[in-house]
């Protein structure tokens, strides 16, 4: 292993452990006579994620990654309103449906975790890959601009990713 991956996989361990640690006193709170096992589960639980998951020299962008979370703020919202508004005026007309969207993230975790976050687009719904790894999108309405609208989304996604 090079020095650099030797530094890539200390800095991962490090903000993993940091993670694991503010996670476990969110949900256990805090007792100074309990840091000690949570100290541990977070060093256990860093263990079992760097080996289940290896770093992979991919890094956040800060001011990237700012602008993405806005935008997902946003977003959420506007489901919530949308969701609101279908329930208050239930004879909206859907056209509901299956698009496709071909991205250009490789297939890895790249790819998955942003399935995973465009699944809170609003009225839009990815449901996997087919055998060519285009996304199948469920939407609420088809002739909205769904590919468009993930297009946008990937290229911020994209943007907050760095390669080392």
């Amino acid at each position: 292993m090079s020095s650099r991956q030797a530094s890539a996989w200390r800095r991962s361990a490090l903000v993993r452990a940091v993670l694991f640690f503010g996670l476990w006193l969110m949900i256990a709170g805090y007792n100074a006579a309990d840091l000690p096992v949570g100290l541990v589960t977070a060093g256990m639980a860093t263990a079992a994620s760097l080996r289940l998951m290896p770093p992979t020299g991919l890094r956040l962008r800060p001011a990237a990654t700012l602008r993405f979370a806005v935008n997902l703020l946003k977003q959420t919202a506007q489901s919530g309103i949308q969701v609101a508004i279908l329930v208050l005026r239930p004879s909206l007309v859907l056209r509901p449906g299956f698009a496709r969207y071909r991205t250009a993230l490789p297939a890895d975790g790249r790819r998955y975790a942003f399935s995973a976050l465009a699944s809170l687009l609003p009225g839009t719904l990815p449901t996997g890959f087919d055998e060519n790894g285009v996304m199948l999108v469920h939407g609420l309405d088809v002739e909205r601009p769904i590919a468009a609208e993930f297009a946008a989304e990937e290229a911020l996604f994209s943007r907050m990713l760095a390669d080392e």
